[in-house]
């Protein structure tokens, strides 16, 4: 703020000669300048913003990808010993609508193999934008194609 001193030099009727009037208020670059710094700090703000709403995005499909491999984890280790072998047949491919609104969030692979005494259970989740890869090339390279949840479990009986 700037506060500007004049001195009147000619007389005026009803006027002194030689007051000195002040006048008080923002000059345009200031106001320019202070809308500047307002404007950086918002943007700022706005960008943090847009970046958390994707982080909590990108959380939430994780816990629903971990859930559902937790989930098919779950019921293997319940199955009795015969229907574990059905299991050992071939991988299980399953795409998994997880709100029920008739669009396909995630893809379930499951592979169980039976190795002497027990079954080793690998299940892994994969957003919907793998759906046309090979289950074998997701199998044998999960990380490249964006694995959301890889989980094993050892099942005996």
């Amino acid at each position: 703020m700037r506060k500007v001193n004049k001195t009147q030099n000619s007389a005026r009727p009803g006027e002194c000669s030689g007051t000195t009037k002040t006048e008080t208020g923002f000059t345009l670059i200031e106001v320019v300048v202070g809308i500047a710094l307002v404007a950086v700090a918002i943007l700022g703000l706005a960008q943090l913003f847009t970046y958390s709403i994707l982080n909590n995005a990108r959380s939430e499909r994780m816990t629903n990808a971990t859930f559902l491999a937790q989930q098919q984890i779950d019921f293997i280790r319940n199955l009795p010993a015969d229907e574990l072998n059905k299991w050992v047949l071939g991988d299980v491919d399953e795409f998994v609508d997880i709100n029920l609104d008739g669009t396909n969030e995630f893809r379930r692979i499951t592979r169980v193999q039976y190795a002497a005494d027990f079954w080793d259970v690998r299940v892994l989740i994969f957003s919907i934008a793998q759906q046309n890869v090979a289950i074998g090339t997701l199998i044998s390279n999960p990380m490249d194609y964006k694995v959301l949840a890889d989980m094993n479990t050892i099942v005996s009986r």
